[in-house]
């Protein structure tokens, strides 16, 4: 399967709700031991997740930070068979990678870019050993800079993200989350904006969220029609030079219309 596009946060202290999420059409669930679960709670949330977790379907298990006091038991608990990859908050270094995967293994590490420091260090942290993808803690990241704006004011952080990505060879980064819950043009209009940027996917904090973002992540029934029209006509002509709806047909086009098809889901799926 292709990178996750909709990925669902799960309060930790809410496990009954893990089984909902799995089902709301989200790529991915995030069962979330940090802002989701207040101080006195975050022990109790810890371990009550024992029981809902589960090996054949795997959530990524959003920790607490490095500088807080539930770091080292947080990591060493995403050890477990029912987690398939940790979250690292406020990411402000490789060391700080490294020190999540000495205590949890070879999970998969989704590296959280939210304050200037771990901007600055961005290059660093996609090149770490262990980090699978970079995801955009945009609300973080506002108050850090102090930045109102959530459009212009954040363009070319985002623009980091996605060419520090690339430069690392990891999937294309996770956008950060959209507050307004029930307005699904607002979600939707900042995942295609997301995409628009070379963003591979978006945090979600409610599944009414799911479908749009997973609509603005997936290629248009128009765009796999252009692509299956380019594939089709570059194998018949064995590699000559061709053109399609009156435009030639150069290798970039071609690598385009693979890639478009290769991230079509199958059918049935959202």
């Amino acid at each position: 399967m292709t990178a996750p596009r909709s990925c669902l946060f799960v309060p930790a202290d809410r496990s009954e709700r893990i089984a909902k999420a799995r089902d709301s059409g989200a790529d991915s669930v995030i069962v979330d031991l940090e802002d989701a679960v207040a101080t006195g709670a975050k022990l109790a949330a810890r371990e009550g997740l024992v029981a809902a977790l589960d090996a054949k379907r795997p959530v990524v298990l959003r920790i607490n930070g490095r500088d807080t006091p539930w770091f080292d038991d947080d990591a060493r608990f995403a050890a477990q068979r029912g987690v398939g990859a940790v979250m690292l908050p406020k990411a402000a270094s490789a060391d700080d990678v490294a020190a999540l995967r000495s205590r949890c293994g070879d999970k998969p590490v989704l590296a959280l870019i939210e304050t200037a420091r771990g901007l600055a260090a961005v290059n660093a942290i996609a090149t770490a050993p262990g980090v699978a993808r970079l995801v955009f803690g945009s609300i973080d990241f506002q108050l850090d800079l102090d930045i109102e704006d959530d459009d212009e004011g954040l363009r070319a952080y985002r623009a980091q993200l996605v060419l520090a990505s690339r430069v690392a060879e990891l999937a294309a980064p996770v956008d950060g989350v959209t507050l307004e819950i029930d307005d699904a043009e607002r979600v939707s209009a900042d995942a295609l904006r997301a995409r628009e940027f070379g963003f591979g996917g978006k945090l979600c904090i409610h599944p009414r969220q799911v479908s749009s973002v997973n609509a603005a992540f997936s290629p248009r029934p128009e765009q796999l029609a252009w692509a299956r029209r380019i594939v089709e006509a570059s194998d018949a002509a064995g590699g000559a030079a061709v053109a399609v709806d009156g435009k030639m047909v150069d290798a970039p086009v071609l690598s385009r219309a693979r890639r478009l098809l290769s991230a079509a889901r199958p059918e049935g799926t959202a």
